[in-house]
């Protein structure tokens, strides 16, 4: 699976734009804010339908103008797929498929697998429960319809219900709807729960073996997934904090509130790891995706790399670098330094100034 081409008009910085990629190895340099993080973005809204950074559909859309457009094509098992993107200021974005309009964002999911990797993501082992579940759930999508599926409705109803526990503060009759929306989240809640568990079984094996090469064979991690309620014991938890629920408004239980836990030696490294564990685990997390992906669609994913290889020092550089092998990769940086034309070949290099792509021989 390849980005064959990316054009772009009106999106962030670029008025007009269009840029070939190399199947292999393709380098975007510049100084800072010229616009190379912009062109991965582009690249991520093609395959997930949203900006990596949450950015709102009207914030990717150049000052003064209404509306911008994406269009990319890509190749996956010997044949090519159009994907536009069609974003607006006041209208939900407009999707189509080899120039048929698709009717929900989540239709595109696992057209294009993409794994986006910042220099953000090494704290997502030290950050907040909010991004390892997020890690979960934007691998799980672009794998799994059924869990694209389970979690889109679990969220709707989540809404919903913190809706309604307000509501009820006013109008205290509307309670009697709160079971209602109780059987649909504990629905779907239980499967989430399910899946994340056997998805954390799977993957736990292959971020082991990783992070013991990276760390020169000196560390074992383990990586185990921490619901906040098993999915046996939801009924029974959703009853007990009901009243809880009541009366904060919100839903306090739940796979909204899951997390991921890692431990070296028995000590979980969110809290006690220093800063050199805690980002060989997030390398070796992110490295992970791609065995996963292969595994499971029997073909490579497109990795981005936003400016992380000056975040890492010379042992992790090389163990980053000689996992590429035959991965299409689109790496930005600020500088073509010795770093980068030694360690491994580069087939097309592109520089960015002020929002103008220019493709350069190296």
């Amino acid at each position: 699976m390849i980005i064959k081409s990316l054009e772009l008009q009106n999106f962030r910085n670029y008025e007009t734009m269009e840029i070939h990629f190399d199947p292999a190895t393709n380098i975007i340099f510049g100084d800072n804010a010229q616009g190379k993080t912009n062109i991965l973005e582009a690249c991520y809204l093609s395959g997930i339908s949203k900006s990596h950074k949450g950015s709102h559909d009207k914030d990717m859309i150049r000052f003064g103008e209404k509306e911008a457009h994406i269009r990319t094509i890509i190749e996956k098992k010997g044949r090519d797929y159009q994907i536009d993107l069609h974003l607006r200021r006041n209208k939900t974005k407009g999707i189509a498929i080899n120039q048929i309009p698709i009717k929900k964002a989540t239709e595109l999911f696992g057209y294009l697998n993409i794994i986006f990797f910042s220099p953000e993501d090494l704290n997502i082992i030290k950050n907040g429960p909010g991004e390892r579940r997020r890690f979960i759930d934007v691998e799980l999508c672009q794998l799994d319809k059924i869990y694209l599926s389970n979690l889109s409705n679990y969220n709707k109803i989540l809404n919903n219900r913190n809706k309604l526990l307000k509501d009820i503060y006013f109008n205290p009759s509307l309670r009697s709807t709160l079971d209602v929306w109780d059987e649909q989240l504990i629905s779907y809640g239980k499967k989430i729960i399910k899946r994340r568990r056997e998805f954390i079984d799977e993957i736990s094996g292959i971020v082991h073996d990783m992070h013991y090469k990276i760390s020169g064979e000196k560390e074992d991690l383990q990586i185990s997934y921490e619901p906040d309620v098993e999915d046996f014991l939801f009924v029974d938890e959703l009853f007990r904090v009901k009243e809880k629920d009541l009366k904060f408004g919100t839903t306090s239980v739940g796979p909204h509130r899951d997390d991921l836990k890692f431990t070296i030696s028995g000590v979980d490294i969110r809290k006690f790891g220093s800063q050199g564990q805690q980002r060989t685990c997030a390398l070796s997390l992110k490295l992970s995706e791609i065995k996963i992906v292969e595994d499971t669609i029997s073909d490579k994913p497109v990795l981005l790399l936003d400016d992380v290889l000056s975040e890492l020092d010379s042992t992790r550089q090389n163990y980053l670098l000689n996992s590429l092998y035959d991965t299409q990769t689109i790496i930005t940086c600020t500088g073509l330094d010795d770093f980068v034309k030694n360690r491994f070949e580069i087939n097309k290099v592109f520089e960015v100034i002020s929002g103008t792509v220019t493709e350069r021989n190296e």
